[in-house]
């Protein structure tokens, strides 16, 4: 799996949940209207855990939230994310090395502030490797990754947001043991929903 298909599959969600008209309804709390989604991207930074290395990749996301939720439950969506860890190769991994990632899962927002919002987030889906050891033809495989995380986001306008987001990643089986890359991803989102103060 490339990194141009994992953004092209979010993009193409993203596009979806755009032109789609939102059915009419009241959302409880803090939000009112319009769409229930927000898209955004933004610039990684990981360590992809091969000779304690960093590398430098792009990061896309979608996130949906249900409109009718009770009240201790009205932060949780739905967050799928694509990752491709692909820039600045150090020369302590293969001069072929990358690393992609498609995962979704719950993510919890908590709404108490007004424009600063935290958030954690359990995600799961299927990572993508290039890497060249002493086997020839073996330089490619894919694992289920497991993605904990969280971060914090903070509105700049009505509807634009910026985030910080940090991601502990879990990929079983590789090499019969388990890698960890974890990093930081900077970016920008949009949220579709406009913005009401509850009462």
């Amino acid at each position: 799996m490339t990194g141009s298909r994992i953004l092209s599959a979010i993009l193409a969600l993203a596009s979806f949940a755009a032109v789609n008209p939102a059915l009419s309804q009241t959302v409880p709390h803090a939000y009112q209207g319009q769409l229930p989604f927000t898209i955004g991207g933004g610039a990684s930074n990981f360590n992809v855990d091969w000779n304690k290395s960093r590398m430098y990749g792009i990061t896309a996301w979608v996130q949906w939230r249900p409109g009718m939720l009770p009240r201790l439950m009205n932060g949780l969506g739905i967050d799928i994310e694509g990752r491709d860890i692909n820039y600045g190769r150090p020369s302590t991994v293969p001069s072929n090395f990358r690393q992609d990632t498609i995962t979704s899962g719950p993510i919890y927002t908590w709404h108490h502030f007004r424009n600063f919002q935290p958030y954690g987030k359990f995600l799961a889906g299927i990572g993508s490797i290039d890497f060249r050891l002493n086997y020839p033809y073996y330089t490619h495989d894919t694992f289920t990754v497991y993605a904990p995380g969280g971060g914090i986001q903070y509105r700049l306008l009505p509807h634009l947001w910026v985030r910080a987001d940090y991601e502990y990643q879990k990929w079983p089986g590789f090499l019969q043991k388990t890698i960890d890359p974890q990093g930081f991803t900077l970016g920008a989102s949009y949220d579709f929903r406009s913005f009401r103060r509850s009462r």
